[in-house]
């Protein structure tokens, strides 16, 4: 069985109000207009998840919610407190517990994003901010395995790797 993930980092978010903490910071204008160009996009390319797994901070569950906004028909989503933050260790491991479910989206945050996104790949791609991973980049990964809780470090296979700036210009 191919199983695929589309990993995302969250839009986009301010820093503007001293009086809110980390976790409850929401998007920006341009966060905004990012994550809706990102589900654009999935859209356009046939990338509808069959399950969501998002960080329960404030500026991932609006990116989630952005994107989605974009889908046709609703996709099952799960806020998970330990995605907040999170190791590329702590990933996997919830990543692992997706069972048999075809198609995952993870909404988290960096640098575990960009780090989880590296490695799992078995090559990465030579597009010059994958590394960097900027605010709601969006890498789609596949995997042949079973289910979730045999996929491992370095085995995927990247299909794409996407930054709202170019999609937002074209747009």
């Amino acid at each position: 069985m191919t199983l695929r993930l589309i990993l995302t980092r969250h839009a986009k978010s301010g820093w503007d109000d001293p009086l809110l903490d980390d976790h409850s910071r929401y998007l920006t204008s341009r966060g905004v207009r990012a994550a809706g160009a990102i589900g654009q996009w999935l859209v356009e390319n046939g990338h509808k998840p069959d399950l969501i797994l998002c960080s329960d901070a404030k500026r991932t569950r609006q990116t989630c919610s952005l994107i989605t906004t974009e889908f046709d028909g609703a996709v099952d989503t799960n806020f998970v407190p330990a995605l907040y933050l999170a190791s590329p260790d702590v990933m996997l491991k919830e990543l692992q517990k997706a069972g048999e479910t075809q198609v995952v989206m993870m909404v988290a945050h960096n640098p575990g994003t960009a780090l989880t996104a590296g490695g799992l790949t078995s090559t990465q791609p030579t597009h010059p901010d994958f590394e960097r991973y900027p605010t709601c980049a969006t890498t789609i990964l596949e995997f042949a395995a079973e289910d979730w809780s045999s996929v491992t470090w370095g085995h995927g296979k990247v299909l794409d790797f996407v930054v709202p700036r170019g999609l937002t210009k074209s747009r």
